[in-house]
């Protein structure tokens, strides 16, 4: 197994960072590596915007519902879907931006910005840092688009705190890959299998918790799906250019 791959399989999540910048050369290194990400049609539909400044980082965990390590984390790295650079491009060919009009826009969009993420990640957690990604920008997008000054056809998708960690939290057991990795066609015959890896997730939650939450895979994912947990994304994504029209 070579080093990237185990990289890769060590993954966790980070949420208590030391008081240390990342150096300018780490974080050069992780954004070079985000951008040299496919994307759609070589259109880089992402942006990134890294925020040092404390008071905004602490804004941002706010409306992030929170999330205390937004602000303890040297750098915030916010990832947008970006089709304002293809409108400049539609204009100086003196053609309209037709595909911020059909829900394929959003789903380009959102993929480029995984894609490069998912990169940055692996670039990140190489060079010794914690990350933990963070999805709660999209609780309150309108204020994160004013707040960094996001153009029309820019929607903000996710964030990343890079940092030192202060301590290594606990590898997560993922699901079966029996669950996830089919042949040939799709195998929907999966109840026992979550039945096994709720098990193992009460398990791990117990040790996590020490011992005040059983919580499983289950229970979690549906106590979130029952609602739209970040109603504000749709009105304000259409605000954005992405009007979803068909």
């Amino acid at each position: 197994m070579n080093e990237v791959i185990k990289t890769f399989l060590d993954h966790r999540s980070i949420r208590s960072y030391k008081d240390e910048m990342i150096r300018d050369e780490d974080l050069d290194l992780i954004i070079r590596a985000a951008q040299a990400a496919p994307s759609s049609i070589n259109g880089q539909q992402v942006s990134i915007i890294a925020v040092k400044d404390k008071a905004k980082k602490a804004k941002i965990a706010e409306l992030a519902g929170g999330q205390k390590w937004i602000d303890e984390a040297p750098v915030f790295l916010l990832f947008a879907s970006d089709f304002y650079r293809a409108k400049l491009a539609a204009e100086k060919n003196g053609v309209d931006l037709v595909i911020t009009e059909d829900l394929e826009a959003i789903m380009v969009g959102c993929v480029d910005v995984g894609l490069a993420m998912g990169n940055a990640i692996g670039a990140a957690e190489s060079l010794g840092l914690g990350i933990v990604p963070i999805g709660g920008i999209r609780n309150k997008p309108r204020e994160i688009i004013e707040l960094l000054d996001l153009p029309k056809y820019v929607f903000p998708v996710c964030g990343l705190c890079v940092g030192y960690p202060k301590d290594r939290s606990a590898l997560k057991p993922r699901l079966p890959k029996e669950a996830v990795y089919f042949e040939e066609k799709y195998n929907s015959d999966l109840r026992e299998i979550i039945d096994r890896y709720d098990e193992e997730m009460s398990k791990y939650m117990m040790e996590r918790t020490n011992g005040k939450s059983d919580r499983n895979w289950s229970q979690g994912i549906a106590q979130t799906y029952k609602t739209v947990y970040f109603p504000e994304v749709s009105p304000a994504i259409r605000e954005q250019g992405y009007e979803n029209k068909y």
